[in-house]
């Protein structure tokens, strides 16, 4: 090997590690491992930044805007309010939501449809009286499966079709991706509907139930005694003893009238009842460092959450939310949103004592106290995902069919070749903020920056890869393994290999890799490279054994109340029975 080729692979070794550990967010693994490519020397310098500029970075990022827009025409509910009905079976809601799932995921990227049709999920799961864990998996994997089906569904078919054009100077259209991709999905989501959901583990916990069911008892009142010290001071001066107590100051009442998310700035008088958020040890605890007294039972219709002043909702934690692996005093979410975590939904098991000294992860369900008039913004600001849908996502649904025009006319002129794919989203986009289905200010909102530094790090790493000599030398190991074997059969190895690595890695940087290595096995076989690329974009994307393979699995994590465990018992023969129809499928429609 030559020292640049020990270089890169050293820098891949150590991007896969890291990954792997999940210590660091991927995107900063990424770009750590670029600039030291460019510091190294094996990255040309001019070209280090070349992958933020590329077309599968830029296709990725226009899907995400274009999502945005679609939603916010109130295309996808459209379809959602009309078919979904709660009394229907369990496996008929299955087959329907996994339908509607793949088809929406075939259009839009399939992090984006899980992200809309969970919150459906999660309240029909609630009106039929059922844990959510009996259908979110399957809804996740179903999403997983649509996204194959054409060039903008998921990143790994974006990728490929942009490594196709750089090596063999034309890129893969946008339904060319279809013959195989539906073949594996459909089988796929037939064994999801009828057999997989029954192998899922009975949920650990029904984190469906109301959330407002036992909250009442943590919502409390004190009030000021004449003549208490605490007479004069200003209620923000209390946050520190509320805080050691683990106690939740929520607002005051003064004379019958609420004051919420202004009132830490108010001065306190005898008389004056301080809402509080509290269990009861914590709340006599606090009570008897201030020397406050109970109030009357009178009062306690001014304490209620679901009132004018304050609302609760819920909100499922992704790897890129602001709270992530932070806790909810570390980000100021009380003094900075007036909102209060009232509780923590883990895989199914409910944390309710220090909850804001508590480290949040992805995938936790969030309970959370907001002012009634900013919980849009307090979700936002978080870069959480809302467990209901939400009036603001359909503000716009006179123009549905505006936008559903737009994008499909974009999506012929990019097949049929009249336009380059980046450029027809682009006009997409712009349709959308020129016809107001979109505002301005929530484009760059929606696009999912930490993917985009991934795929803008990632990019040039894996050219260098290949202009050493890295990929072919990989590709050639490969060759002497499977050495004596037909061509089908080393497809059907290169196939589980790169799909293993998708269930541990991030598919993006797995694509990144195996594409490459996908061509040079063919040209060192003397075959057709398209059907070893097929076989590489349907392993990557199916990435089912684990929640950390892809971030639909990972977004159900919580709301689903499943374990690390719990996702190979479906995902495993799911991945088999992807393998064995692929193959056939791949040598029918992409001959070697």
């Amino acid at each position: 090997m030559t020292t640049d080729q020990i270089i890169l692979f050293s820098l891949f070794g150590g991007v896969f590690v890291f990954l792997l550990w999940g210590k660091f967010r991927y995107d900063l693994v990424a770009f750590t491992a670029l600039l030291l490519g460019v510091i190294s020397g094996v990255i040309p310098t001019k070209h280090a930044f070349d992958g933020f500029g590329h077309p599968a970075t830029l296709v990725v990022a226009l899907v995400l805007v274009v999502s945005a827009g679609l939603v916010r025409s109130g295309a996808v509910f459209l379809i959602t309010r009309t078919l979904v009905d709660a009394s229907r079976s369990l496996g008929g809601h299955i087959a329907l939501m996994g339908a509607i799932g793949g088809v929406l995921s075939g259009f839009m990227n399939n992090v984006a449809a899980l992200a809309l049709l969970m919150p459906v999920d999660i309240q029909t799961a609630r009106k039929a009286k059922r844990a959510p864990g009996l259908s979110l998996m399957p809804l996740s994997f179903a999403t997983i499966l649509g996204g194959m089906i054409t060039l903008i569904g998921t990143p790994p078919n974006i990728i490929i079709a942009t490594i196709r054009e750089d090596s063999l100077g034309e890129p893969f259209a946008m339904f060319d991706f279809a013959p195989v991709g539906l073949v594996a999905a459909i089988a796929g989501l037939l064994f999801v509907a009828l057999i997989g959901w029954r192998l899922i583990p009975q949920p650990k916990g029904d984190v469906a139930s109301d959330p407002m069911a036992d909250i009442a008892q943590y919502i409390a009142e004190l009030t000021v005694p004449e003549g208490s010290k605490l007479i004069g001071q200003r209620l923000s001066e209390l946050y520190k003893t509320a805080d050691k107590n683990d106690v939740a100051i929520l607002g005051l009442v003064r004379a019958g009238k609420r004051r919420y998310g202004t009132a830490g700035t108010t001065k306190l008088a005898a008389g004056d009842a301080i809402v509080l958020e509290a269990s009861p040890d914590a709340l006599d605890e606090f009570r008897a460092a201030l020397s406050l007294d109970f109030a009357d039972a009178k009062r306690q219709e001014a304490l209620r959450a679901d009132g004018d002043g304050l609302s609760v909702i819920e909100v499922v934690v992704t790897e890129e939310s602001r709270i992530s692996g932070k806790t909810a005093m570390a980000i100021g979410l009380g003094w900075r949103r007036q909102t209060v975590l009232m509780g923590i939904a883990r895989q199914g098991r409910k944390i309710r004592s220090h909850i804001r000294k508590t480290e949040v992860k992805a995938g936790d369900i969030l309970l959370l106290l907001v002012p009634s008039d900013q919980s849009n913004e307090v979700i936002e600001w978080l870069g959480c995902l809302p467990l209901a849908e939400r009036g603001l996502a359909v503000t716009e649904e006179k123009k549905v069919w505006l936008a559903i025009g737009m994008f499909a006319a974009a999506v012929a002129a990019a097949s049929f070749g009249l336009v380059y794919l980046p450029v027809a989203l682009g006009l997409v986009v712009v349709g959308f903020v020129l016809f107001k289905i979109l505002p301005l200010a929530e484009i760059y909102t929606h696009i999912n920056w930490p993917v985009v530094v991934l795929l803008g790090s990632m990019i040039p790493l894996g050219a260098a890869l290949e202009t050493s000599g890295g990929t072919e030398l990989i590709a050639g190991w490969l060759i002497e393994l499977t050495a004596g074997m037909a061509p089908w059969a080393i497809l059907t190895i290169l196939m589980i290999v790169t799909m293993t690595l998708s269930d541990v890695l991030n598919n993006t940087a797995t694509t990144i890799v195996a594409a490459p290595i996908a061509i040079k096995m063919a040209t060192t076989l003397g075959v057709n490279p398209d059907p070893f690329l097929m076989a590489v974009a349907v392993a990557a994307s199916c990435a089912f054994l684990t929640p950390i393979g892809h971030k639909n699995n990972t977004l159900i994590l919580g709301p689903g109340g499943y374990s690390f465990g719990d996702y190979w018992r479906m995902g495993l023969p799911l991945e088999i029975i992807v393998v064995a129809v692929s193959i056939p499928a791949i040598l029918v429609f992409w001959p070697l």
